[in-house]
């Protein structure tokens, strides 16, 4: 049976994606053309997109070149965090203020058609342990419109050996 982080098995049957979505590794190099295996062209950009977007707004801490990749509305799901460009723009200038050298790694994502789904490590301030996050972003016509996620914090302990990634 595959690991799959249970969060994402559960978004699966949420938001009816396939159960055969597609699975890939963090983003490949801009200069990598190379289409992955088993997902179309648009869902490959979709993948593109969403990555792009993360690393220019979360690590970068850059709203602006962010909300490039951003439709003509952004509805939000998160309840810290506000609709729209202004809403990202604010939660954007909460890190680079609370948290200028919070990172985020993106552990895998995952694509089904629109939907794009993010298995990533987020650390706040260097040598904590972070939270595993799991963000799931609706696209259309190659836009992100529409933001959930779900937020786990890592404890010092765990009941296994198995890690959170």
């Amino acid at each position: 049976m595959s690991q799959r982080p249970l969060a994402v098995l559960a978004a699966t049957a949420l938001f009816g994606l396939s159960p055969a979505f597609a699975q890939t590794p963090a983003p490949m190099p801009a200069h990598a053309s190379a289409q992955v295996v088993g997902h179309t062209a648009q869902e490959e950009a979709n993948r593109q997109t969403v990555l792009a977007f993360y690393e220019k707004g979360l690590n970068q801490k850059n709203a602006d070149e962010a909300l490039k990749y951003v439709g003509n509305r952004y509805v939000q799901h998160n309840p810290g965090a506000a609709d729209g460009p202004e809403g990202f723009r604010k939660f954007i200038a909460f890190l680079r203020e609370k948290f200028p050298q919070s990172h985020s790694e993106i552990k895998s994502s995952f694509v089904d058609g629109d939907t794009v789904i993010l298995h990533v490590h987020s650390v706040r301030e260097p040598g904590m342990r972070g939270n595993a996050i799991v963000d799931i972003f609706k696209l259309e016509g190659g836009k992100i419109v529409e933001h959930w996620d779900v937020v786990q914090a890592i404890p010092e302990t765990m009941a296994h050996s198995n890690g959170m990634f």
